[in-house]
């Protein structure tokens, strides 16, 4: 997992973690490019509009294709994030992801045992296989350990491990079970 410095904000998305690198192949890159380019003419009208926003939902299905990835198009997706494996990553549309989170491969972000859909707050780390599940809120500057399934809060500066997740080191806000 990646080291979750502080110094990373988690208000201010850092547009440079998106941007294409020249001669690197980094398909997650082009598949958020096709998601910032339909987000950019969402509200635009007219004929050229309209034939861009086809062309960008078609290079999207082809990204996502490429990437094995269920990313929608639609998503709220604050700037700054990586998906540096992106294979099997899945987020609901009605998600919210905030600025500079890291994302790894085979994460679930959808509907679980609360009603709603997770908010996940700004330099949220979300390692391997991690499941966040229903109407709760993953704090600021936190951390997902592999494979976890979290079904409860998780408050800011913390890590949450296991099956279903406990709250590990500094932000524990409850006691274990």
């Amino acid at each position: 997992m990646i080291n979750n410095e502080t110094n990373i904000s988690a208000d201010y998305p850092d547009w440079s973690r998106e941007k294409p690198v020249p001669g690197k192949y980094e398909p997650w890159k082009k598949l958020l490019g096709t998601i910032r380019r339909y987000q950019s003419l969402r509200e635009k009208r007219g004929f050229c509009a309209r034939l861009f926003k086809s062309w960008t939902v078609l290079r999207h299905r082809a990204w996502s294709i490429a990437c094995g990835s269920d990313v929608p198009i639609n998503c709220r997706l604050e700037g700054g994030l990586m998906m540096p494996h992106p294979t099997g990553i899945v987020i609901h549309p009605d998600a919210t992801i905030g600025p500079n989170c890291i994302i790894f491969q085979q994460v679930t972000i959808g509907t679980g045992p609360l009603p709603g859909v997770p908010v996940i707050k700004g330099h949220v780390d979300i390692g391997p296989g991690a499941k966040i599940l229903g109407g709760i809120t993953i704090g600021e500057h936190s951390r997902i350990g592999a494979n976890a399934v979290v079904i409860r809060d998780v408050p800011a500066n913390s890590t949450a491990a296991g099956v279903p997740a406990r709250i590990m080191g500094k932000g524990k806000a409850e006691p274990d079970d």
